[in-house]
């Protein structure tokens, strides 16, 4: 097992950074023990960064593997972890579908690895921008999956997940998910912590004997991996995956308030964000980077007198349905922005279809508007946004719904094609 020393040193700094970068510090601050890599944009600038916080003595004793494959990084990250280490890598788009095999690797083995997700349009046609099918379309592999809509966030949320994914209880790997280039080659100014203060709120790193329920030691011989027939205990384990998702809930919860006490941020309950939710008639449900330009939307739209507001959601993964149960009671209409696609699903937007899914049948609830923008990171103005805003007032007062609804979702921002 690979050992970090009492070197590894890092003081409190707010400096001014991109959001990649961003990542490439939490992972420092986590004093990740191997880092595993392969470029792909806009994702390559995490594993540049830490890269040379490595070669530069930065992170004493951290393994850095250079492989010829996003399938090889996460193969390689898997090996790590299971030997018993504090693991990270980073991809995007392309790279994570090529993953994807391995994807479920982790899950089934019960693997804490985090990994940052710079996310971008699925090609053809190809693009590298803003978008986050990438990571909705590993919706069933059991990764935990959090947005982040600032750089700082970004930072944050690393950290907090390793709290989650390492507890004992939970033993889950996780996506944490930024707009590509927005955050990830933007800079912002972020506050880098105290190693101390990260290492009292962080789990200590797992010792010689590894996870407590997985590891390589040939003084413990164990079988992984292995062919289960249909009379064994294959669906037994896949419902503990999605038990320790339903208990990853009040884990979230739990280390969300921790580091607020700790580090003075707030981050709601975790799972979701609530902004002037509440004397509101219609609100928002959005992530990502557009959460945060929405509050500024939210703030201008009410200066004009209307009584709006918005929810950030922080996690896909596990889905925070008592939380969306609970805000749509709260107003009439309900807006949910997706920037991703769910091609022949019931609103065409993955986390629309997820709330439409959480509120079936439930007495009393909001009426709810799918809303499809800024796909392949096309821009969305603070302008278009309150427009949205202003649209959802509209629906809610006379019944008249926006143009370009398409099969039951309001794709906004279209342009005119043949």
């Amino acid at each position: 097992m690979v050992e970090n020393t009492k070197d590894f040193i890092q003081n409190e700094e707010n400096i001014i950074i991109k959001g990649n970068v961003a990542a490439a510090y939490a992972a420092k601050s986590a004093r990740v023990q191997v880092i595993s890599a392969y470029p792909i944009t806009p994702q390559t600038t995490v594993v540049e960064k830490l890269s040379e916080f490595v070669d530069n003595g930065l992170m004493p004793g951290t393994q850095y593997i250079k492989v010829e494959s996003e399938h090889s990084v996460l193969a390689s990250i898997i090996g790590a972890s299971q030997a018993g280490t504090r693991t990270f890598t980073a991809t995007s788009g392309q790279g994570l579908f090529y993953m994807h095999e391995m994807v479920h690797w982790a899950t089934g083995t019960r693997l804490p690895i985090v990994m940052a997700i710079a996310s971008r349009g699925p090609a053809p046609p190809w693009n590298i921008w803003a978008d986050f099918t990438d990571v909705l379309s590993q919706r069933d592999t059991g990764w935990m999956t959090a947005f982040a809509s600032s750089h700082q966030e970004i930072y944050d949320e690393i950290l907090m997940s390793y709290k989650v994914c390492e507890d004992p209880e939970i033993l889950l790997p996780k996506f944490v998910a930024y707009g590509g280039f927005i955050l990830s080659h933007t800079s912002k100014p972020v506050i880098v912590e105290d190693q101390d203060k990260v290492d009292s709120y962080l789990p200590p790193l797992p010792d010689e004997k590894g996870w407590p329920h997985i590891w390589v030691d040939p003084k413990r011989p164990m079988m992984f991996g292995n062919l289960i027939m249909p009379s064994g205990f294959y669906q037994e384990f896949r419902l503990k995956i999605h038990d320790a998702h339903m208990n990853a809930k009040a884990k979230i919860i739990e280390a969300t308030k921790e580091f607020s006490k700790i580090f003075g941020r707030n981050y709601g309950n975790g799972l979701v964000q609530e902004y002037k939710m509440s004397d509101s008639d219609v609100g928002v449900i959005i992530y990502g980077d557009l959460a945060l330009q929405m509050e500024d939307a939210v703030d201008q739209v009410r200066d004009e007198g209307y009584k709006v507001g918005m929810v950030k959601l922080r996690h896909f993964r596990p889905f925070p349905t008592e939380d969306i149960i609970n805000i749509s009671k709260k107003v009439s209409l309900l807006g949910v922005v997706d920037r991703a696609t769910a091609f022949g699903s019931l609103t065409g937007g993955p986390v629309s279809c997820e709330v439409k899914s959480a509120l079936h049948d439930v007495e009393g609830s909001a009426v709810i508007l799918p809303i499809i923008n800024g796909l392949g990171g096309r821009e969305v103005t603070l302008e278009q946004q309150k427009e949205q805003l202003r649209t959802l007032v509209i629906l809610n007062e006379t019944g008249e719904a926006p143009e370009h609804i398409i099969h039951g979702t309001y794709w906004d921002g279209l342009l005119e094609v043949k």
